[in-house]
């Protein structure tokens, strides 16, 4: 068992690591190399195909045709809607930003289960909460646009609904599909999102600059990059976390996409270092802390 506990912890940094590294890797083809609408379209594509590819070679999963239908939707909406909103944001904003609010979501699902589960709230919670969303609003309103950033205020808004659609994810998943197989979930998810996209691109039209170009290797490595590692990779690694670790420590781990998002940005040049920045991640990172902290008492 220790083993398995090391290796979860391992396959979290490794997980967490992608996707952080992910939103410079996507900040550098959007939209010069690849518009944010075909971004998402490639990215659930390539995610349901190579989900139904890798769960052939797995143990058969039973589901039923309501559970499948399920997962599909969630796929097509949740899903989709939180790399639409991402994407777009991303495209708008700095990585550092889009982290910062991508880190919010522990704080929107605990939101959403107050409102429609009636999860037990406390005065702690209602600090962090407090403290969470000062720290959103500082990012939203001191970070001016710029060449990094084309129309800041608008792409943080959309990260901001992106870290929401994802929390209504990760609390229907949890609570509605809680006897279908990690691999059922990835499968069905993801062919949701890759309906939905292909829908949205018959209407919006394929745009990425750099099909229509001579061949450029660097754009091209980086969206290979993107496609295997955070979208793919990722994805598997998260379900082995979940399984051995405390959802507590799970949930600490999504620091780790702010730091590798924060220090990559700053060396490679795609944002810079800012007092009110730092302070909203220091919020952000505190309320987060506040909240987990006190779910954990509760439980204990």
């Amino acid at each position: 068992m220790k083993n398995k506990v090391a290796e979860a912890n391992i396959y979290m940094i490794i997980s967490k690591t992608f996707s952080g590294l992910n939103m410079n890797g996507l900040k550098y083809l959007l939209p010069l190399w690849i518009s944010p609408l075909t971004g998402v379209t490639f990215r659930c594509v390539f995610g349901a195909v190579a989900f139904w590819i890798i769960g052939m070679f797995m143990k058969p999963e039973t589901s039923t045709r309501k559970e499948k239908l399920t997962l599909f939707m969630l796929g097509a909406l949740c899903i989709y809607g939180f790399m639409f909103f991402y994407l777009i944001g991303l495209s708008k904003t700095t990585p550092i930003s889009s982290s910062i609010f991508s880190s919010l979501q522990p704080i929107w699902v605990f939101i959403l289960s107050v409102l429609f589960f009636k999860e037990k709230l406390s005065w702690m919670k209602v600090i962090g909460i407090g403290v969470g969303f000062g720290g959103a609003l500082l990012c939203i309103l001191t970070q001016k646009s710029d060449d990094l950033a084309s129309d800041a205020f608008t792409g943080n808004m959309f990260c901001l609904l992106s870290s929401i659609a994802y929390a209504v994810y990760l609390i229907a998943s949890n609570r509605v599909l809680k006897n279908v197989g990690e691999m059922t979930m990835l499968r069905y998810t993801f062919t949701g999102a890759a309906f939905s996209s292909i829908l949205v691109t018959f209407f919006t039209g394929f745009d990425a600059p750099m099909f229509e170009m001579s061949f450029h290797w660097k754009p091209f490595a980086v969206l290979m990059f993107v496609l295997i590692f955070p979208t793919v990779i990722s994805y598997l690694l998260i379900p082995v976390g979940l399984k051995y670790l405390k959802t507590t420590l799970v949930a600490l781990y999504g620091y780790l996409i702010l730091i590798v998002a924060t220090i990559t940005s700053l060396i490679i040049g795609q944002d810079r270092f800012s007092w009110p920045q730092l302070i909203a991640i220091l919020l952000i990172c505190s309320s987060v802390y506040f909240v987990e902290i006190a779910e954990k008492k509760e439980k204990a």
